[in-house]
């Protein structure tokens, strides 16, 4: 299937690792233009050079989301470089583990400008570009949001307040013509993942304990499957989908437990 958004300038925070790298280079390899922003530059340089190596149009904006100011640098820097902006990925974010009793008011505070302020701050600042392409948003959520996980008051809450800014946002951009979607992920094997498994004392005991409560193939999903539906949900062939939560995650939140 061509998802035509060849030389489509698609602006992804969080995109150095994880769920945000495997996005930027779906998105190479679909021809589109990715920009990554990211507060880890190495990673973010490394990456650029490896997409630029196979003949893929890429940036890298070091940003800080936390400071709305870097936000709206962010969103400059692109369009200075490429003139326009098609996609918004909203992807930054860490399971930070500020709980309810662990915590502590001015730590919950802090989870969420790691993890919500700079969903809305950046879709605040593309806006007037994304509204001349007609572009879309993607923000990805966390399945924390509707099945809670204990011990996360402000990543989940977070994750929950961008479900709800979704469907928020899919009515408010209608009459342009623009789509809002989120898509969930679970237990996807990344390397923030693989650095919380080492946090146990027998890693992969809990690896087999997780995986065992998945219904489709017993594994995690792949970072590389998260970047599929997003890519997929930016693209003319979503053209008609807007204000949906897209659960990538092999069955996890919806399947009955006792499949497992």
């Amino acid at each position: 299937m061509d998802l035509r958004i060849r030389d489509k300038v698609v602006l992804i925070t969080g995109g150095a690792k994880g769920i945000g790298a495997a996005i930027a280079r779906g998105a190479a390899s679909e021809h589109a233009v990715s920009v990554i922003v990211d507060r880890d530059e190495g990673a973010a340089k490394k990456l650029c050079v490896e997409l630029q190596a196979d003949g893929a149009q890429c940036e890298q904006i070091t940003a800080d989301l936390c400071i709305a100011a870097d936000c709206a640098q962010a969103v400059e820097k692109s369009l200075h470089k490429f003139g326009k902006l098609n996609a918004l990925v909203n992807n930054a974010g860490v399971n930070d583990r500020i709980g309810l009793e662990t915590g502590s008011p001015e730590k919950y505070e802090e989870s969420l400008r790691k993890n919500l302020f700079h969903y809305y701050n950046m879709a605040h600042y593309a806006l007037p570009a994304l509204k001349k392409a007609q572009g879309s948003i993607v923000n990805i959520a966390s399945k924390t949001a509707i099945t809670g996980q204990g011990g996360t008051s402000g990543y989940a809450s977070a994750k929950g307040a961008i479900l709800a800014l979704t469907r928020e946002w899919a009515v408010d951009l209608l009459p342009y013509g623009m789509r809002v979607n989120a898509v969930v992920p679970a237990e996807v094997r990344t390397p923030l993942y693989e650095q919380w498994l080492r946090t146990f004392g027998n890693p992969e005991e809990k690896r087999k304990e997780i995986v065992a409560k998945i219904p489709l193939g017993k594994r995690m999903t792949e970072p590389k499957e998260i970047a599929a539906a997003v890519l997929f949900l930016i693209s003319e062939q979503a053209s008609h989908i807007t204000g949906q939560h897209i659960f990538v995650d092999g069955g996890y939140v919806h399947l009955d437990r006792a499949l497992t």
